[in-house]
């Protein structure tokens, strides 16, 4: 332990952040275990590292009793008053033990501390590091497929992309550059082990707090996100400025903000819509692009019933009915769509008034039950002549 193991103590210290101090407690505490595994002895020692000079001394301490039991961690009364009369039983004696040949085993062991202890700082710190990014947006390199998993280098660390959580029509190639959001951080006895995804809504949602200035300054606020990736999403936004349009803010001059998030999702389709405080007006702008007619609630159960025109149907529904799923998802309403031809107030049975030549229509009618009565009493007097002849 010469000058030159200081001085890259010290260097250690300056680079990688870690205290001095924590690293001498953590060769006294190895030099313990190493001399008891080369020296064969059970005994109670202590290590002394010298903070200046860097030379080391083991000590053996002893208890003092009675009548002693286990020499190797006992000492009796008397033996201990002839080192200092002040020893009283119960006390621990300290009688150096440093063997001879212990700086080689010393320097090796401090060798191997020092490279523990650098790998567990560096661990601690890249996970210090990341937990606080869980829920943010990272940017790194494929480096590998593992078993289906993609393996991404970050830098200071490697990220792991599961299955379940890549994009359908990404391209996976070894060196291609790749955002994606950290989903989980974890501390295992290897080191942090950090998991993204592709597919987290909450991907989308960073990704336009990049693109649009007024969402990152709180302008414009995210209210709710819908997402399946690789075909459609939808985001509801809202507008803490009333001089600023909160939809137009997101699809940005000539839609440039909205279209370079399409193209970082690999041309998902993305629908912004305007959040509304009215879940009538919040479930009708939830359905775009299609047009709503009228949006009935049932706050108890949390149904709205939504009519729209016959003509689109097919369109608020949409493909397989992504739409109007994305549609509840967004606002948490379960949704119900009915076309105008088909609702409640269509099938309603409508009243026939009468028409404006009514009273003609009743004379008709008086006329013909005149007729009528005549024509039975024509036939009754036929009848009387034919039985009477």
């Amino acid at each position: 332990m010469n000058e030159e193991f200081m001085s890259a103590l010290n260097a250690i210290e300056k680079e990688k952040g870690i205290s001095k101090e924590i690293l001498f407690e953590a060769i006294e505490a190895a030099l313990v275990s190493a001399y008891r595994r080369n020296f064969s002895t059970a005994a109670n020692v202590r290590v002394v590292l010298d903070r200046e000079k860097g030379s080391i001394k083991v000590f053996r301490r002893l208890t003092v009793v009675e009548e002693v039991t286990q020499p190797q961690m006992e000492i009796s009364l008397a033996e201990a008053k002839k080192i200092d009369p002040a020893y009283e039983i119960n006390d621990v004696v300290e009688k150096e033990v440093t063997p001879k040949n212990f700086g080689r085993i010393a320097a090796q062991t401090a060798k191997q501390v020092v490279i523990q202890r650098i790998r567990e700082a560096e661990r601690e710190m890249v996970f210090d590091e990341f937990s606080d990014r869980e829920e943010d947006i990272i940017t790194g390199i494929v480096q590998r497929i593992d078993q289906k998993n993609i393996i991404v280098d970050l830098g200071k660390t490697e990220a792991v992309l599961l299955p379940a959580e890549q994009m359908p029509g990404d391209d996976y190639r070894q060196g291609a550059r790749i955002k994606a959001y950290i989903t989980e951080v974890r501390k295992t006895t290897k080191g942090p082990q950090i998991f993204i995804s592709r597919t987290h809504p909450g991907l989308l949602k960073r990704l336009f707090e990049l693109e649009v200035p007024e969402i990152y300054d709180g302008t414009v606020e995210i209210k709710s996100v819908a997402r399946e990736a690789g075909s459609r999403s939808k985001l509801a936004v809202h507008s803490n400025n009333k001089d600023v349009d909160p939809v137009g803010a997101c699809v940005g001059p000539k839609g440039s903000r909205v279209q370079a998030i399409v193209n970082e999702l690999r041309g998902e389709k993305i629908d912004i819509v305007k959040w509304d405080e009215d879940p009538e007006d919040y479930v009708a702008n939830s359905l775009s692009p299609a047009k709503v007619v009228s949006v009935s609630l049932q706050t108890d159960q949390k149904i709205a019933s939504v009519v729209v025109p016959d003509y689109q149907l097919s369109l608020a529904i949409g493909k397989e009915g992504q739409n109007v799923r994305l549609a509840a998802k967004l606002t948490g309403w379960k949704i119900d769509i009915t076309s105008e031809s088909q609702s409640p107030e269509a099938k309603m049975p409508k009243e026939n008034p009468l028409p404006d030549d009514s009273s003609e229509t009743v004379e008709e009618s008086e006329t013909a039950e005149i007729n009528v009565s005549e024509a039975g009493a024509d036939t009754a007097m036929e009848a009387d002549n034919v039985e009477n002849p």
